[in-house]
């Protein structure tokens, strides 16, 4: 009996007022804001047609419209190339979800070395602020022949042979470097306090990193890291230079063989049809975070 009276007054306490009623000045004020809304998007949605409008016309009206159409808006070379086009594409793929989770496990060991202060670890942390700075500061499409040409070169046992797979060495350690970064800056954003508040509730050293630092540090650095893999996604393309059928690959070879580019746009779009939806869900991530920064500020 005293529970359900107890919810009752919860539920009485909790619904609207039924007798509420703006003022006529409030009400005034909201269909004002609405009107105002009505106003920005049919404005937006026009300017947006008219600009299409005009870039497309002008594009349609230009000297070379033709010969850029014939060469390069092919509709029957497109739907002919497109899927051997999509096999390649299926190799950028496979590469791209390889080298992420590689690129994830050496970055966060990286910039682990990197924070940690413990004296005897120093030659570790020197090596790796020396990786983090040389294969930054080295063009991915310069690593990926470097490693490509290179490595094999060695004839060391063991060494992998597989264009594709070379190509992936070169992009995981590329990419590591600046992963390993925005680790680093995600376990620094991390407040001191949460390490002590850790460190007094009984935990050690390695409780306080895996229950404590790491659970904020990644939630922090997720959209940034969500931009380097849309910017991965797309170099898988540059392991091309090493010979292996991967969409650029193929787009070049039918392009070559017939002397027509429509197969680059097919190969275009279908880089496209990943990195949007990437892009997006990043813009989306960094929005949620910035209001969670705001929320947080104004406690």
């Amino acid at each position: 009996m005293d529970h359900e009276t107890t919810a009752a007054l919860d539920q009485q306490a909790t619904a609207p007022d039924a007798g509420y009623r703006p003022s006529d000045r409030q009400q005034e004020r909201e269909r004002f804001r609405r009107a105002r809304k009505r106003r920005n998007t049919w404005i937006a949605a026009l300017c947006t047609v008219a600009f299409l409008v005009v870039v497309g016309a002008a594009v349609v009206a230009s000297p070379g419209w033709a010969r850029v159409h014939s060469l390069f808006l092919d509709s029957g070379e497109f739907r002919r190339t497109l899927p051997a086009i999509l096999r390649g594409f299926w190799l950028n793929i496979q590469m791209f979800l390889i080298a992420e989770v590689l690129i994830l496990v050496l970055g966060l060991l990286i910039a682990l070395v990197r924070v940690t202060r413990a004296p005897g670890l120093q030659p570790l942390r020197l090596a790796a602020t020396l990786y983090v700075d040389v294969f930054r500061g080295v063009p991915t499409l310069l690593l990926v022949f470097l490693i490509g040409y290179g490595l094999p070169a060695l004839q060391l046992q063991g060494t992998p042979s597989q264009p594709w797979v070379l190509g992936v060495i070169a992009l995981v350690l590329s990419y590591a470097a600046y992963v390993a970064e925005v680790f680093r800056a995600g376990l620094n954003s991390v407040h001191p306090a949460q390490r002590n508040a850790a460190r007094a509730l009984g935990l050690n050293e390695s409780q306080t990193l895996r229950h404590v630092i790491l659970p904020q540090a990644v939630r922090n650095v997720i959209p940034p890291l969500l931009n380097d893999f849309i910017a991965l996604q797309k170099d898988t393309a540059l392991v091309a230079v090493l010979g292996p059928l991967e969409a650029l690959r193929v787009a070049q070879i039918n392009a070559d063989y017939n002397f027509n580019y429509t197969p680059y746009l097919g190969a275009a779009l279908l880089f496209i049809a990943v990195t949007i939806p990437l892009t997006r869900y990043a813009d989306r991530l960094q929005r949620r975070a910035s209001q969670r920064q705001r929320a947080e500020a104004a406690r």
